[in-house]
Protein backbone atom coordinates (compact mmCIF):
# COMPACT_ATOMS: atom_id res chain seq x y z
CA UNK A 1 0.00 0.00 0.00
CA UNK A 2 1.26 3.11 -1.13
CA UNK A 3 0.42 6.77 0.67
CA UNK A 4 0.34 9.61 -1.31
CA UNK A 5 -1.53 11.97 0.95
CA UNK A 6 -4.50 13.21 1.37
CA UNK A 7 -6.39 16.56 -0.34
CA UNK A 8 -8.30 17.75 3.10
CA UNK A 9 -8.79 21.45 1.87
CA UNK A 10 -10.32 19.88 -1.68
CA UNK A 11 -12.96 18.10 0.81
CA UNK A 12 -11.08 14.14 0.78
CA UNK A 13 -9.50 11.85 3.53
CA UNK A 14 -8.27 8.90 0.97
CA UNK A 15 -5.73 6.83 2.21
CA UNK A 16 -4.32 6.16 -1.29
CA UNK A 17 -3.23 8.47 -3.52
CA UNK A 18 -5.86 11.41 -3.42
CA UNK A 19 -5.27 14.00 -6.55
CA UNK A 20 -6.41 17.78 -5.86
CA UNK A 21 -10.00 17.86 -6.79
CA UNK A 22 -9.46 21.08 -9.10
CA UNK A 23 -13.18 22.33 -9.00
CA UNK A 24 -14.56 21.68 -5.27
CA UNK A 25 -10.89 23.10 -3.98
CA UNK A 26 -11.56 26.30 -6.62
CA UNK A 27 -15.23 26.67 -4.37
CA UNK A 28 -13.25 26.40 -1.17
CA UNK A 29 -10.71 28.25 -2.20
CA UNK A 30 -12.88 31.50 -3.09
CA UNK A 31 -14.68 31.28 0.00
CA UNK A 32 -11.23 31.01 2.51
CA UNK A 33 -9.16 33.85 0.95
CA UNK A 34 -12.61 36.01 1.74
CA UNK A 35 -13.98 35.08 4.95
CA UNK A 36 -15.31 37.48 7.21
CA UNK A 37 -18.34 35.55 9.41
CA UNK A 38 -19.12 31.88 10.59
CA UNK A 39 -22.64 33.19 10.91
CA UNK A 40 -24.18 34.44 13.93
CA UNK A 41 -26.00 32.39 15.92
CA UNK A 42 -29.43 33.50 14.43
CA UNK A 43 -28.32 32.69 10.99
CA UNK A 44 -26.60 29.16 12.00
CA UNK A 45 -30.43 28.30 13.34
CA UNK A 46 -32.29 29.30 10.57
CA UNK A 47 -32.74 27.01 7.79
CA UNK A 48 -31.03 28.72 4.24
CA UNK A 49 -32.09 27.43 1.20
CA UNK A 50 -30.36 28.15 -1.96
CA UNK A 51 -30.86 27.87 -5.44
CA UNK A 52 -27.20 27.37 -7.79
CA UNK A 53 -26.43 27.00 -11.25
CA UNK A 54 -23.22 24.08 -11.65
CA UNK A 55 -22.63 22.56 -14.84
CA UNK A 56 -25.38 23.70 -16.69
CA UNK A 57 -28.35 22.46 -13.77
CA UNK A 58 -30.01 24.12 -11.52
CA UNK A 59 -29.48 22.28 -7.66
CA UNK A 60 -31.74 23.04 -4.48
CA UNK A 61 -29.78 23.12 -1.30
CA UNK A 62 -31.58 23.22 1.98
CA UNK A 63 -29.21 23.27 5.23
CA UNK A 64 -27.64 25.49 8.26
CA UNK A 65 -25.23 28.34 7.32
CA UNK A 66 -21.75 27.28 8.35
CA UNK A 67 -19.90 30.43 6.48
CA UNK A 68 -20.71 33.97 4.78
CA UNK A 69 -18.41 35.36 2.77
CA UNK A 70 -16.87 39.38 1.95
CA UNK A 71 -18.23 38.45 -1.82
CA UNK A 72 -21.41 36.56 -0.41
CA UNK A 73 -20.08 33.13 -1.05
CA UNK A 74 -21.76 30.40 1.02
CA UNK A 75 -21.18 27.40 3.52
CA UNK A 76 -23.89 24.95 3.51
CA UNK A 77 -24.29 21.82 5.90
CA UNK A 78 -27.23 19.73 4.18
CA UNK A 79 -29.47 17.70 5.85
CA UNK A 80 -27.75 14.81 5.27
CA UNK A 81 -24.45 16.32 6.10
CA UNK A 82 -23.20 17.35 2.52
CA UNK A 83 -21.41 20.64 2.42
CA UNK A 84 -22.15 22.91 -0.16
CA UNK A 85 -19.40 25.61 -1.11
CA UNK A 86 -21.05 28.18 -3.05
CA UNK A 87 -19.21 31.16 -4.82
CA UNK A 88 -21.51 34.01 -5.55
CA UNK A 89 -21.13 33.44 -9.52
CA UNK A 90 -23.42 30.23 -9.30
CA UNK A 91 -26.04 31.23 -6.66
CA UNK A 92 -29.60 32.16 -8.31
CA UNK A 93 -31.37 32.30 -5.11
CA UNK A 94 -31.19 32.65 -1.62
CA UNK A 95 -33.83 32.94 1.23
CA UNK A 96 -34.20 31.51 4.79
CA UNK A 97 -36.81 30.80 7.05
CA UNK A 98 -36.77 30.67 11.12
CA UNK A 99 -37.88 26.45 10.83
CA UNK A 100 -34.92 24.95 13.33
CA UNK A 101 -32.38 23.06 11.14
CA UNK A 102 -33.00 19.24 11.35
CA UNK A 103 -30.35 16.43 10.21
CA UNK A 104 -31.89 13.34 8.30
CA UNK A 105 -32.60 10.85 11.35
CA UNK A 106 -31.09 7.27 9.54
CA UNK A 107 -34.30 5.81 8.16
CA UNK A 108 -34.43 9.15 6.13
CA UNK A 109 -31.05 9.12 5.70
CA UNK A 110 -31.49 5.79 3.98
CA UNK A 111 -34.09 6.32 1.92
CA UNK A 112 -31.90 9.56 0.50
CA UNK A 113 -28.97 7.07 -0.16
CA UNK A 114 -30.74 4.48 -2.04
CA UNK A 115 -32.51 7.43 -4.65
CA UNK A 116 -28.67 8.63 -5.04
CA UNK A 117 -27.06 4.98 -5.63
CA UNK A 118 -27.53 2.84 -8.32
CA UNK A 119 -30.23 0.02 -8.77
CA UNK A 120 -30.02 -2.73 -6.78
CA UNK A 121 -28.50 -1.23 -3.25
CA UNK A 122 -29.89 -2.17 0.37
CA UNK A 123 -29.23 -0.76 3.60
CA UNK A 124 -27.98 -2.60 7.17
CA UNK A 125 -28.63 -0.03 10.23
CA UNK A 126 -26.65 -0.27 13.07
CA UNK A 127 -25.83 2.08 16.12
CA UNK A 128 -24.38 4.88 14.41
CA UNK A 129 -24.03 3.45 10.86
CA UNK A 130 -26.03 3.62 7.60
CA UNK A 131 -24.63 0.89 5.40
CA UNK A 132 -25.72 0.97 1.84
CA UNK A 133 -24.21 -2.12 0.27
CA UNK A 134 -24.97 -3.79 -3.10
CA UNK A 135 -22.60 -7.02 -2.12
CA UNK A 136 -24.35 -10.11 0.38
CA UNK A 137 -25.69 -8.78 3.77
CA UNK A 138 -23.28 -10.77 5.17
CA UNK A 139 -20.56 -8.54 4.49
CA UNK A 140 -22.61 -5.25 5.10
CA UNK A 141 -23.29 -7.02 8.58
CA UNK A 142 -19.49 -7.74 8.90
CA UNK A 143 -18.74 -3.96 8.34
CA UNK A 144 -21.14 -2.83 10.78
CA UNK A 145 -19.82 -4.83 13.69
CA UNK A 146 -16.25 -3.80 12.84
CA UNK A 147 -16.95 0.02 12.20
CA UNK A 148 -19.18 -0.33 15.57
CA UNK A 149 -16.15 -2.21 17.55
CA UNK A 150 -14.33 0.84 16.25
CA UNK A 151 -16.46 3.51 17.74
CA UNK A 152 -16.78 1.85 20.60
CA UNK A 153 -12.72 1.76 21.30
CA UNK A 154 -11.95 5.07 19.45
CA UNK A 155 -14.98 7.33 21.46
CA UNK A 156 -13.89 5.31 25.20
CA UNK A 157 -9.89 5.81 24.42
CA UNK A 158 -10.44 9.74 24.06
CA UNK A 159 -12.87 9.76 27.01
CA UNK A 160 -10.42 8.08 29.51
CA UNK A 161 -8.01 10.92 27.97
CA UNK A 162 -10.32 13.41 29.30
CA UNK A 163 -11.22 14.50 26.12
CA UNK A 164 -15.02 15.23 26.04
CA UNK A 165 -16.41 13.52 22.45
CA UNK A 166 -20.11 14.35 21.50
CA UNK A 167 -22.84 12.40 19.60
CA UNK A 168 -22.06 12.41 15.82
CA UNK A 169 -24.90 14.80 14.61
CA UNK A 170 -25.78 12.73 11.49
CA UNK A 171 -26.09 9.09 10.87
CA UNK A 172 -22.76 7.90 9.67
CA UNK A 173 -22.89 6.79 5.94
CA UNK A 174 -20.59 3.72 4.30
CA UNK A 175 -21.25 3.09 0.80
CA UNK A 176 -20.37 -0.55 -0.03
CA UNK A 177 -19.61 -1.80 -3.55
CA UNK A 178 -19.79 -5.43 -4.45
CA UNK A 179 -16.78 -5.47 -6.57
CA UNK A 180 -13.95 -2.83 -7.54
CA UNK A 181 -15.27 -2.23 -11.07
CA UNK A 182 -18.80 -0.43 -10.11
CA UNK A 183 -16.58 1.15 -7.23
CA UNK A 184 -14.42 3.15 -9.58
CA UNK A 185 -17.27 4.03 -11.75
CA UNK A 186 -19.21 5.11 -9.45
CA UNK A 187 -15.99 7.16 -7.51
CA UNK A 188 -14.34 8.66 -10.67
CA UNK A 189 -16.58 11.76 -10.71
CA UNK A 190 -14.82 12.62 -6.83
CA UNK A 191 -11.33 11.05 -7.06
CA UNK A 192 -10.38 11.26 -10.90
CA UNK A 193 -7.77 8.84 -12.15
CA UNK A 194 -7.02 7.93 -8.76
CA UNK A 195 -10.17 6.29 -8.34
CA UNK A 196 -8.87 2.85 -10.04
CA UNK A 197 -6.04 3.06 -7.36
CA UNK A 198 -7.80 3.78 -4.18
CA UNK A 199 -9.86 1.12 -1.94
CA UNK A 200 -12.04 3.43 -0.07
CA UNK A 201 -11.90 6.66 1.37
CA UNK A 202 -13.60 9.31 3.59
CA UNK A 203 -14.85 12.54 1.59
CA UNK A 204 -15.26 15.82 4.38
CA UNK A 205 -17.53 17.40 1.68
CA UNK A 206 -20.01 14.22 1.74
CA UNK A 207 -19.46 12.83 5.41
CA UNK A 208 -19.45 9.45 3.54
CA UNK A 209 -17.07 6.61 3.62
CA UNK A 210 -16.73 4.58 0.22
CA UNK A 211 -15.41 1.36 -0.67
CA UNK A 212 -15.48 -1.62 -1.44
CA UNK A 213 -16.00 -5.65 -0.53
CA UNK A 214 -12.67 -6.51 0.00
CA UNK A 215 -12.83 -10.37 -0.09
CA UNK A 216 -12.99 -10.31 -3.11
CA UNK A 217 -9.43 -8.31 -3.55
CA UNK A 218 -7.49 -10.20 -6.65
CA UNK A 219 -4.66 -10.70 -4.11
CA UNK A 220 -7.24 -13.15 -2.17
CA UNK A 221 -9.17 -14.93 -4.72
CA UNK A 222 -6.57 -18.16 -3.95
CA UNK A 223 -8.41 -18.51 -0.34
CA UNK A 224 -11.43 -18.96 -2.50
CA UNK A 225 -13.10 -19.39 0.62
CA UNK A 226 -16.80 -19.03 0.93
CA UNK A 227 -18.51 -15.36 2.32
CA UNK A 228 -21.94 -16.31 3.89
CA UNK A 229 -20.87 -16.01 7.66
CA UNK A 230 -18.97 -13.25 9.06
CA UNK A 231 -16.64 -16.21 10.59
CA UNK A 232 -15.79 -17.07 6.88
CA UNK A 233 -15.32 -13.21 6.04
CA UNK A 234 -13.13 -12.63 9.16
CA UNK A 235 -10.92 -16.08 8.30
CA UNK A 236 -10.13 -14.16 4.95
CA UNK A 237 -9.09 -10.78 6.01
CA UNK A 238 -7.62 -11.95 8.78
CA UNK A 239 -5.11 -13.38 6.23
CA UNK A 240 -1.69 -11.57 6.44
CA UNK A 241 -2.29 -10.36 2.98
CA UNK A 242 -5.41 -8.50 3.90
CA UNK A 243 -4.22 -6.88 6.80
CA UNK A 244 -3.04 -3.28 5.80
CA UNK A 245 -6.15 -3.39 2.98
CA UNK A 246 -8.10 -3.80 5.60
CA UNK A 247 -6.37 -1.03 8.00
CA UNK A 248 -6.87 1.16 5.15
CA UNK A 249 -10.67 1.11 5.46
CA UNK A 250 -10.37 1.08 9.71
CA UNK A 251 -7.96 4.49 8.57
CA UNK A 252 -11.06 5.81 6.75
CA UNK A 253 -13.63 5.08 9.38
CA UNK A 254 -11.38 6.77 11.78
CA UNK A 255 -11.02 9.81 9.84
CA UNK A 256 -15.09 9.68 9.75
CA UNK A 257 -15.77 9.13 13.20
CA UNK A 258 -13.39 11.81 14.31
CA UNK A 259 -14.74 14.85 12.27
CA UNK A 260 -18.21 13.47 13.44
CA UNK A 261 -17.34 13.33 17.47
CA UNK A 262 -16.32 16.38 17.56
CA UNK A 263 -12.02 15.58 17.31
CA UNK A 264 -11.91 17.42 14.23
CA UNK A 265 -14.12 20.06 12.10
CA UNK A 266 -14.55 19.19 8.49
CA UNK A 267 -12.84 22.38 6.24
CA UNK A 268 -11.05 23.56 9.40
CA UNK A 269 -7.13 23.94 9.38
CA UNK A 270 -6.47 20.85 11.54
CA UNK A 271 -3.20 20.14 10.74
CA UNK A 272 -2.89 16.98 8.51
CA UNK A 273 -0.01 15.21 10.49
CA UNK A 274 -2.45 15.35 13.24
CA UNK A 275 -5.65 14.32 12.07
CA UNK A 276 -3.50 11.51 9.87
CA UNK A 277 -1.64 11.04 12.89
CA UNK A 278 -4.46 9.82 15.34
CA UNK A 279 -5.87 7.51 12.00
CA UNK A 280 -2.34 5.48 12.18
CA UNK A 281 -2.71 5.34 15.69
CA UNK A 282 -5.97 3.22 14.95
CA UNK A 283 -5.80 2.07 11.84
CA UNK A 284 -4.97 -1.66 12.58
CA UNK A 285 -7.68 -3.68 14.23
CA UNK A 286 -7.08 -7.43 15.91
CA UNK A 287 -9.25 -9.52 13.43
CA UNK A 288 -8.88 -12.44 15.32
CA UNK A 289 -10.44 -10.92 18.69
CA UNK A 290 -14.13 -10.03 19.08
CA UNK A 291 -13.30 -6.57 20.92
CA UNK A 292 -11.32 -5.51 17.15
CA UNK A 293 -8.62 -3.63 19.17
CA UNK A 294 -7.51 -5.60 22.30
CA UNK A 295 -5.71 -1.98 23.26
CA UNK A 296 -5.97 0.99 20.93
CA UNK A 297 -2.60 2.85 20.25
CA UNK A 298 -0.36 -0.26 20.33
CA UNK A 299 2.99 0.28 18.18
CA UNK A 300 2.17 0.11 14.71
CA UNK A 301 5.27 -1.72 13.49
CA UNK A 302 4.71 -0.56 9.55
CA UNK A 303 4.72 2.80 9.95
CA UNK A 304 7.68 2.28 12.82
CA UNK A 305 9.60 0.67 10.09
CA UNK A 306 9.46 3.20 7.93
CA UNK A 307 10.24 5.94 10.65
CA UNK A 308 13.45 4.17 11.66
CA UNK A 309 14.71 4.22 7.85
CA UNK A 310 13.76 7.46 7.41
CA UNK A 311 15.89 8.31 10.26
CA UNK A 312 19.01 7.65 8.61
CA UNK A 313 18.62 10.92 6.31
CA UNK A 314 16.14 12.43 8.11
CA UNK A 315 16.63 16.19 7.72
CA UNK A 316 16.97 18.58 10.77
CA UNK A 317 13.88 20.75 10.26
CA UNK A 318 11.35 17.58 9.48
CA UNK A 319 9.04 18.84 12.47
CA UNK A 320 9.33 21.84 11.20
CA UNK A 321 8.23 20.41 7.92
CA UNK A 322 5.47 18.10 9.06
CA UNK A 323 3.48 20.65 11.12
CA UNK A 324 4.45 24.05 9.06
CA UNK A 325 1.96 22.92 6.00
CA UNK A 326 0.85 19.61 4.75
CA UNK A 327 2.88 19.60 1.86
CA UNK A 328 4.78 16.04 2.50
CA UNK A 329 1.44 14.56 2.84
CA UNK A 330 0.65 14.98 -1.16
CA UNK A 331 4.31 14.38 -2.38
CA UNK A 332 4.27 11.20 -3.21
CA UNK A 333 8.08 10.80 -3.04
CA UNK A 334 8.07 11.99 0.65
CA UNK A 335 4.50 11.03 1.95
CA UNK A 336 5.39 7.27 3.32
CA UNK A 337 7.78 9.02 5.81
CA UNK A 338 5.38 11.83 6.23
CA UNK A 339 2.71 9.40 7.52
CA UNK A 340 5.68 7.10 9.64
CA UNK A 341 6.45 10.52 11.32
CA UNK A 342 3.31 11.52 12.12
CA UNK A 343 2.26 8.02 13.50
CA UNK A 344 5.60 8.05 15.78
CA UNK A 345 5.11 11.93 16.72
CA UNK A 346 1.90 10.87 18.00
CA UNK A 347 2.48 7.92 20.07
CA UNK A 348 5.49 10.00 21.35
CA UNK A 349 3.03 12.47 22.52
CA UNK A 350 0.52 10.42 23.81
CA UNK A 351 2.38 8.45 25.72
CA UNK A 352 5.12 11.11 27.20
CA UNK A 353 3.15 14.38 26.88
CA UNK A 354 -0.75 13.21 27.61
CA UNK A 355 -1.69 16.41 28.75
CA UNK A 356 -0.12 18.52 26.86
CA UNK A 357 -1.57 16.59 23.87
CA UNK A 358 -5.03 16.58 25.06
CA UNK A 359 -4.74 20.48 25.48
CA UNK A 360 -3.69 20.89 22.48
CA UNK A 361 -6.37 18.65 20.73
CA UNK A 362 -9.13 20.59 22.50
CA UNK A 363 -7.21 24.02 20.73
CA UNK A 364 -7.38 22.43 17.66
CA UNK A 365 -11.34 20.87 17.69
CA UNK A 366 -12.33 24.58 17.78
CA UNK A 367 -11.24 25.85 14.66
CA UNK A 368 -13.34 27.12 12.47
CA UNK A 369 -14.02 25.86 8.84
CA UNK A 370 -12.33 27.49 6.09
CA UNK A 371 -9.80 29.75 8.67
CA UNK A 372 -6.67 28.68 7.60
CA UNK A 373 -3.26 29.81 10.25
CA UNK A 374 -0.34 29.56 8.35
CA UNK A 375 2.65 28.12 8.89
CA UNK A 376 4.12 30.30 11.41
CA UNK A 377 0.85 30.42 13.68
CA UNK A 378 0.87 26.75 13.24
CA UNK A 379 4.56 26.33 14.65
CA UNK A 380 3.36 28.97 17.40
CA UNK A 381 0.43 27.49 18.28
CA UNK A 382 2.44 24.13 18.72
CA UNK A 383 5.48 25.59 20.82
CA UNK A 384 2.89 27.39 23.10
CA UNK A 385 1.69 24.14 24.29
CA UNK A 386 4.90 21.49 24.11
CA UNK A 387 7.39 24.39 24.10
CA UNK A 388 10.97 24.98 22.17
CA UNK A 389 10.26 22.66 18.73
CA UNK A 390 13.83 21.90 18.80
CA UNK A 391 14.22 20.66 21.95
CA UNK A 392 11.26 18.53 21.87
CA UNK A 393 12.53 16.76 18.41
CA UNK A 394 15.80 15.76 20.19
CA UNK A 395 13.66 14.16 23.15
CA UNK A 396 11.46 12.50 20.43
CA UNK A 397 14.12 11.07 18.18
CA UNK A 398 15.44 9.71 21.44
CA UNK A 399 12.58 7.81 22.76
CA UNK A 400 11.70 6.41 18.73
CA UNK A 401 15.22 5.39 18.82
CA UNK A 402 15.56 3.88 22.24
CA UNK A 403 12.32 1.56 21.20
CA UNK A 404 9.88 3.10 23.96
Amino acid sequence: MVDQGRVHRSGLCGVNRLPMVKTIAKRILILLVVVVCLGCAGSALAVHHVTLRRAGKEIQVTGRLEVTAQDGGLLLMARDGVLWAVPPEEQVKHTSDDAPFEPLKPEEMAQRMLAELPAGFDVHRTAHYVICYDTSRAYAQWCGALFERLYRAFTNYWVHKGFKLSEPEFPLVAVVFADRNAYTDFSRPELGDAAGSIIGYFSLRTNRMTMYDLTGVESLRRFRAPRGTSAQINQILAQPEALRTVATIVHEATHQIAFNCGLHVRYSDCPVWFSEGIAVFFETPDLRSTRGWRSPGEVNTTRLMRFHQYLANRPADSLRTLMADDKRFRDPKRSLDAYAEAWSLTYFLIRQRPAQYIAYLKMLSQKKPLLQDGPKVRLTQFEKVFGDLDVLDAEFVRYVVRGR
